[in-house]
């Protein structure tokens, strides 16, 4: 398996692109095919919004594409993208601590 190989691996892997967590270790998680809205588009790419990716798929990292280059204004939507992950990742550590307390 993936993980596996980048536990023997580490000095050269940092992490993965996945849609998911997929193992409890120190990896980075990075998603694509987020968006704002959770919808499909034409080319049959299914989204998750950053809330979901963050805080339910326990990713640490969001790919945006189209949400951000098709934009009208590209500079102010990614940096809503930016805080909405963070929002995300803040409420996503806040839970954590709440349990382990």
């Amino acid at each position: 398996m993936s993980v596996d190989m980048a536990k023997n691996n580490e000095s050269f892997t940092f992490g993965f692109i996945s849609m998911e967590r997929i193992s409890g270790d120190n990896f980075v998680y990075m998603t694509p095919g987020v968006q704002m809205d959770a919808l499909g588009d034409s080319l049959g790419q299914q989204y998750q919004t950053p809330a979901f990716v963050i805080e339910d798929r326990k990713s640490d990292v969001i790919i945006v594409g189209r949400g951000i280059y098709k934009a009208d204004n590209p500079r102010a939507v990614a940096q809503q993208y930016r805080e909405a992950a963070w929002a995300a990742y803040q409420r996503r550590i806040t839970n954590q601590a709440g349990q382990k307390g």
